[in-house]
């Protein structure tokens, strides 16, 4: 077991008194103003407002909501590392109790990203007081949650030039302390479906004068779920949700159409491939069989995170470093969610880290979840591990 004590105060000697007193700050005040997807405006003032103080340069709004700031290497010219944190919240009233609890009604940050933010923040401190060999690249990217975000900064140019980058994100099934940076599949792809069924409406007494799209849909449910039981192998993670349907306004009468629509988790390409075949595939003849027309509407989502051997040996080398060897701990979980750092490492090498976030003895609590918060203390375990990533990856890429 990890010596979390001792882990802790490796990673809080790596920041000054006053500096924790403005990290933890930072994240109460974000945490407590929270601001959905492309709406970040608030936010993106203070990142940029606490940019300005630490003394990082060439501090840029970027796709909007997003900033990205520079921290000078030693070595003019040297290639370029980046660090990333998202800022983005979520549509859900939080119910923790904090004392920064949102101020925000229905908005709270229900997955880490008042600290990815915080984080951020305190390796660019990090790597003023002690710089790497290149320039980093602090990316503080908006709209994660809706997984356009990363896209809407490659394509403004923000990672031009970068030749890695390193991200991470809090997970309460680990204690604070612990890190997890190590290479393969760290999180899924994540796509959508919309399936229209569309037959013909009929008194709910006369079920024989419908095309009943509400049968064909339960059908279908059902058939979508042999995709995953009986089409793949059962060591290939993957998972077919249907999250919503729509149809009907009275009990007595037989629709004209119905919409589902849901989710499609896979963690290889192939695999990824197969699930949007699949599904447009038995939806569409599982309709014809009971006389309706299903239309199918695939949308590709974040690709799956897969973390290269040489990137997520710097991340383990700088976490050892940092922290200790004690600190590195297995994943040792299949993880289905999807997290938009992906579209960074399809364009440049990188490695995502999780970074553990439940204090001792502490509940493990879902992200996503009205209950939701990291300890504040994974803010410095976050910042110094990131920073020493790019230290790495810097004198690597020499």
């Amino acid at each position: 077991m990890p010596d979390v004590p001792s882990i802790l105060e490796r990673a809080r000697a790596q920041f000054s008194a006053e500096q924790v007193d403005a990290l933890f700050a930072l994240r109460r005040d974000l945490h407590a103003h929270p601001e959905l997807s492309w709406q970040e405006h608030q936010t993106a003032a203070r990142l940029e407002e606490m940019l300005r103080s630490i003394g990082a340069r060439d501090i840029r709004r970027v796709a909007g909501t997003g900033v990205t700031a520079v921290v000078p290497g030693t070595t003019p010219g040297a290639p370029r590392v980046a660090v990333r944190g998202d800022i983005d919240a979520l549509p859900i009233h939080e119910a923790t109790g904090l004392p920064y609890a949102s101020t925000c009604d229905g908005v709270m940050h229900a997955c880490g990203h008042d600290v990815h933010a915080s984080w951020t923040i305190a390796a660019a401190m990090s790597l003023l007081a002690r710089p790497a060999r290149s320039d980093v690249l602090v990316v503080l990217q908006p709209a994660e949650e809706l997984g356009t975000g990363a896209t809407a900064m490659l394509e403004a140019g923000a990672l031009d030039g970068v030749a890695a980058i390193f991200g991470g994100h809090v997970d309460r099934r680990f204690a604070v302390g612990e890190v997890i940076a190590e290479a393969g599949p760290l999180a899924a792809s994540a796509d959508m479906f919309t399936l229209v069924v569309r037959g013909r409406g009929a008194h709910g007494a006369r079920p024989h004068e419908s095309a009943d799209p509400i049968v064909a849909a339960a059908a279908i449910v059902t058939a979508l779920q042999t995709i995953v039981a009986r089409r793949l192998d059962p060591a290939d993670p993957a998972v077919v949700t249907v999250g919503s349907i729509h149809g009907g306004v009275a009990s007595n009468v037989i629709p004209e159409s119905v919409t589902m629509t849901g989710t499609l988790r896979a963690m290889n390409p192939t695999t990824r491939q197969r699930l949007l075949d699949d599904v447009a595939r038995i939806a569409t003849q599982v309709g014809e069989a009971h006389g309706v027309q299903v239309d199918a509407q695939m949308e590709r989502g974040t690709p799956p995170i897969v973390n290269p051997v040489r990137e997520a040996g710097w991340a383990r080398e700088a976490a050892e470093r940092t922290l200790g060897a004690g600190a590195v701990v297995p994943f040792g979980i299949t993880n289905m969610g999807g997290e938009d750092f992906a579209f960074y490492m399809e364009r440049l090498p990188g490695c995502f880290l999780r970074i553990g976030a439940r204090e001792p003895g502490g509940e493990r609590i879902a992200a996503h979840n009205p209950r939701f918060y990291a300890h504040e203390t994974s803010i410095l375990v976050g910042g110094a591990v990131l920073a020493e990533c790019a230290r790495v990856a810097a004198d690597a890429l020499a």
